[in-house]
C-alpha cells in the first residue's frame, strides 16, 4: 500500500517518521501532476506547498487548530491529507471538489473567499474569538504568500496584530509562503525587504548553531535542552539587534527565512513559534513553484500557475482553437498606445492574465504592476487622469469589486478619464462562486456618470475600447467574457446613440417581444428569437453596446413591443434589465420587461455552459419564460 492510500487523514500524517513523509511528498507530486493534467487547476503553487503542508499539519493539530490557506488555490495538498484525493478526478467540474477550501467539503476547510490578502484579518477575528471564549489551548496559523501580502487589507490586519498586548497572547501563527511571486514575480518595496530577508539566511545560521552545540554538548537529554534555548536565545537577540527590518518596526517577533522544502526544518520553526513565549510570531518559509516538476520548475512565465489540459510528460497544453477575448483585448490597447501617447496600462499582479504581454514589450515605461491592490490601482488612476494620461485599469471582473469606493470617490466624483477593462466578466466557469465576474454590472450601474461597455465580438470589443478611452471627464469600462471570441455578428443598422439592431420582427409576426441581449450572449438571443417565432410571437434583437446606462433608442423601441426581454450574465438584481425597467417606468410605459439574469446567488463551478444552464440562460429556459411573461393580444 502506497502512502497516497493509506493517509486518509492529519493523524494518519503525524504517524509518519521524516523518512516516510519524504516518500509521501515524492507520491503526492506525481499525482498532483497526473490528475492535474487531466482537470486543468493550480499545478505550480501546490507543488511548491507539499512540505510545507505536511509540516503545518504535523505540528498543529486540524481542525481544532485552524488552518487559514490566503487564496486558498494551494489547498490542493492540505485536501490529500484530509481524506479527499480519491475525488481529484472531479476537481474543478460541476458537482465536484472544488479548486479551492471548501466548508462543504471537509471541517478542515474554514474560508472559501478566493480572493488573496484576508487571510490575516480572519486569523486575527478568530484568535480574539478563541481568547474570549477562553479556548486558550486552540491555534490559528495564516498561510499568506509573498504576492498576497501586497495586499492592502493585509497590512491592515498586520497593523492590528502587531498592537496586540493582550495576556496571555493570542496564539497566533503568520506564515510567509515567499516563493517570490503571485501570479507574475512580487513587486514593490515589499519584495525588495524580502529578498534582503532570503539574503540573510540567518534562521538556518542560527540551526546550524544549535547543531554544532547539540555535538558538543554532554547527555543527549541535556543536550537537546542547552540547544533549543540557545535558539530562543539567538531568535531574541536577532529581534534585538533589528535584523528583520519592518516586521521588527511592527513588533512582530519573526523567524526565518527557513528552506521550505526541507520540511523537518519547517516542523523545527514552527514548533518553535509555537514555544514562543510572546505573540504573534512570523514564520518565513521560502518555497518554489513547481517544484519537483521539470516543465512547471523551467517556466519562467508563470512556473505552471494554472494550467488547462496538459501532457504529464512534457507539461504542453493543447493548442487553442480559436482567439481569446483576452487576445483580442491585448492587441487593440496596444494599437491604441501606438496612437496616443498618453494611454498607460494598470494591472493588480495580473499583467499577463489580462492581455497586458505585447504593451509591455512595446510601452515598458507605460505600464504599471502594482501588485495585489486594486484599491491602490484605482485611486493611483485617478492621479495619473489628473496629470494628463488616460489610465486603463485592467482587472478580472470579480476584482473589480474591490475598488468600489476609490472608483466612487476617487474616479467619478472628481470627473476624471479612467477607462476599466473587465476581464472574465460573468459566468467564467470551473473556478467557483468566488470567481465568477457577475456582480460588476449591478455595483457600477450607481456610479454617477459611469458608461459601460459590452461587447458582443471581437470587432466590437475593438470599436468600444476607442470610444471609452475618447471619453476624459469620467470612468468608462469595457467588460468581457471568459474563453473564445466567437464569430462575428453583424448589425443590420446602427441607431443615433450607438445601439446596434441585429435582427428586425420576422415577416408576417407583429412586433411582439424586443429582445436586449447585453454583451456575449448574442448568438443565444438570436436563437431565442428563432424560437419564438417557430411559435408564431415576432420578436426583434438589439445590442445596446453601451449597456450603461440604457440608450434612449432602446427605451423607445422597447414601447414599440408589447414586452422587452433582457439577456445578461450579470445578477438581475439590480442589472440592465432592472435599469431598463426603471427607465421605462419614469416614462409611464406600461411596458414589461423580463429580466434573464443570473439569479440572486453564489453560482456553482463548471463549464461556463453547464453554469448558465444551472442559471436559467439557455435558449429553451429563456424562450420558455418570455413566452410565460407575454401579455395577450387584445
Amino acid at each position: 500500500m502506497t502512502f497516497l492510500e493509506s493517509v486518509s487523514s492529519p493523524d494518519d500524517l503525524r504517524a509518519l517518521t521524516l523518512a516516510e513523509c519524504e516518500v509521501y511528498a515524492k507520491e503526492v507530486r506525481e499525482d498532483l501532476v497526473e490528475t492535474v493534467s487531466r482537470t486543468g487547476g493550480h499545478l505550480g503553487p501546490n507543488l511548491g506547498v507539499v512540505e510545507l503542508t505536511f509540516a503545518l499539519h504535523r505540528v498543529f493539530e486540524s481542525p481544532r487548530d485552524t488552518i487559514l490557506l490566503d487564496v486558498g488555490h494551494q489547498s490542493y495538498v492540505h485536501k490529500y491529507v484530509t481524506g479527499r484525493r480519491e475525488r481529484f478526478e472531479t476537481l474543478r467540474q460541476r458537482g465536484g471538489l472544488s479548486g479551492y477550501p471548501s466548508r462543504a467539503e471537509s471541517e478542515h476547510d474554514v474560508v472559501e473567499n478566493s480572493h488573496a490578502s484576508t487571510s490575516l484579518s480572519w486569523a486575527d477575528g478568530i484568535a480574539k474569538a478563541h481568547q474570549i471564549r477562553r479556548e486558550d489551548d486552540r491555534w490559528v496559523v495564516a498561510v499568506i504568500g509573498d504576492g498576497s501580502l501586497t495586499g492592502g487589507v493585509a497590512w491592515e490586519a498586520l497593523n492590528t496584530i502587531a498592537a496586540d498586548d493582550s495576556q496571555p497572547p493570542r496564539k497566533l501563527v503568520i506564515v510567509i509562503n515567499d516563493n517570490g511571486r503571485s501570479y507574475a514575480p512580487t513587486v514593490g518595496g515589499l519584495a525588495a525587504h524580502l529578498d534582503s530577508l532570503r539574503a540573510s539566511n540567518s534562521y538556518e545560521k542560527l540551526l546550524s548553531w544549535g547543531k554544532e552545540r547539540l555535538q558538543q554538548s554532554g547527555p543527549p537529554g541535556r543536550a537537546a535542552y542547552t540547544a533549543m534555548r540557545g535558539v530562543k536565545r539567538g531568535l531574541r537577540d536577532m529581534t534585538a539587534d533589528g535584523g528583520t527590518g519592518m516586521f521588527d518596526a511592527l513588533g512582530l517577533k519573526y523567524i526565518g527565512p527557513v528552506d521550505g522544502h526541507d520540511q523537518e526544518a519547517v516542523e523545527r520553526a514552527l514548533a518553535l513559534a509555537k514555544d514562543y513565549e510572546s505573540g504573534p510570531v512570523i514564520v518565513h518559509t521560502l518555497t518554489r513553484k513547481g517544484y519537483g516538476y521539470g516543465p512547471a520548475v523551467a517556466d519562467e512565465a508563470d512556473q505552471f500557475h494554472a494550467v488547462g489540459v496538459i501532457d504529464p510528460l512534457t507539461g504542453k497544453s493543447q493548442p487553442s482553437s480559436g482567439r481569446s477575448w483576452t487576445s483580442a483585448f491585448g492587441d487593440a490597447i496596444t494599437e491604441i498606445a501606438r496612437e496616443r501617447d498618453d494611454i498607460v496600462a494598470i494591472t493588480a499582479a495580473m499583467l499577463a492574465p489580462v492581455g497586458l504581454t505585447r504593451f509591455r514589450e512595446e510601452f515598458p515605461d507605460r505600464v504599471f504592476d502594482v501588485g495585489i491592490a486594486e484599491q491602490h490601482a484605482v485611486a493611483s488612476a485617478a492621479g495619473l487622469s489628473y496629470g494628463g494620461l488616460h489610465p486603463v485599469v485592467c482587472l478580472y471582473a470579480t476584482f473589480m469589486n474591490r475598488a468600489f469606493d476609490q472608483l466612487l470617490m476617487d474616479v467619478a466624483l472628481h470627473g476624471q478619464g479612467v477607462t476599466f477593462v473587465l476581464d472574465r466578466a460573468g459566468v467564467t466557469g470551473p473556478d467557483g462562486p468566488s470567481h465568477h465576474g457577475i456582480w460588476d454590472m449591478a455595483l457600477l450601474q450607481v456610479v454617477p456618470g459611469l458608461r459601460l461597455a459590452a461587447p458582443r465580438d471581437a470587432e466590437r470589443l475593438v470599436e468600444e475600447l476607442r470610444e471609452a478611452v475618447a471619453v476624459e471627464d469620467a470612468p468608462t469600462v469595457v467588460r468581457f467574457s471568459r474563453g473564445n471570441v466567437g464569430l462575428e455578428i453583424a448589425q443590420l443598422r446602427r441607431t443615433d446613440d450607438g445601439a446596434d439592431v441585429l435582427a428586425d420582427v420576422p415577416d408576417g409576426l407583429g412586433p411582439d417581444v424586443l429582445i436586449v441581449s447585453v454583451g456575449a450572449l448574442a448568438d443565444r438571443a438570436l436563437a431565442v428569437r428563432e424560437r419564438l417565432a417557430e411559435a408564431g410571437i415576432g420578436a426583434s434583437v438589439v445590442d445596446p453596446r453601451w449597456a450603461l446606462p440604457v440608450p434612449e433608442s432602446v427605451q423607445v423601441m422597447a414601447q414599440e413591443h408589447r414586452l422587452a426581454a433582457v439577456i445578461e450574465d450579470g445578477i438581475r438584481t439590480g442589472g440592465v434589465g432592472s435599469r431598463l425597467r426603471q427607465e421605462l417606468r419614469a416614462d409611464d410605459s406600461s411596458v414589461g420587461v423580463v429580466e434573464l439574469g443570473v439569479p440572486d446567488g453564489f453560482l456553482p463551478q463548471g463549464t461556463r455552459d453547464e453554469v448558465l444552464d444551472y442559471a436559467g440562460l439557455t435558449v429553451d429556459a429563456m424562450t420558455e419564460q418570455i413566452r410565460a411573461r407575454l401579455p395577450r393580444r387584445t
